[in-house]
């Protein structure tokens, strides 16, 4: 089980911020902004380049609650940043798909 599973089934404990049947989001626990905050879809799909068509639905319900999330996290008018990571060179480090928002700060670009 992945770190992520493993909070999911409530094995470990996590600052959730929300949740529905078919995902949860959490604080970060190496946070990278002021706001960093997972959003974990409950099923595992391993990482992006490994979705498929029928998971576009529930990809597409994690995205548009990351409005909900930021407004409980007071970061939609300010902004924030919405980053998945697919592969050990786009910087994934646990193998379960998941996207992370961050705020709090001016965030630059182009990304590290």
């Amino acid at each position: 089980m992945t770190i992520f599973e493993k909070i999911i089934a409530r094995e470990i404990p996590a600052r959730i911020v929300h949740e529905t049947d078919e995902f949860i989001a959490f604080h970060d626990v190496n946070p990278q902004a002021p706001v960093h905050v997972l959003i974990v879809p409950k099923r595992v799909i391993p990482r992006l380049a490994e979705s498929a068509p029928s998971d576009a639905e529930l990809l597409g319900r994690m995205l548009v609650a990351s409005r909900e999330v930021a407004q409980k996290l007071g970061v939609v008018e300010s902004g924030y940043r919405m980053v998945i990571n697919s592969g050990r060179d786009g910087g994934e480090t646990v193998p379960h798909l998941h996207m992370h928002l961050l705020g709090g700060r001016h965030m630059t670009w182009p990304p590290g």
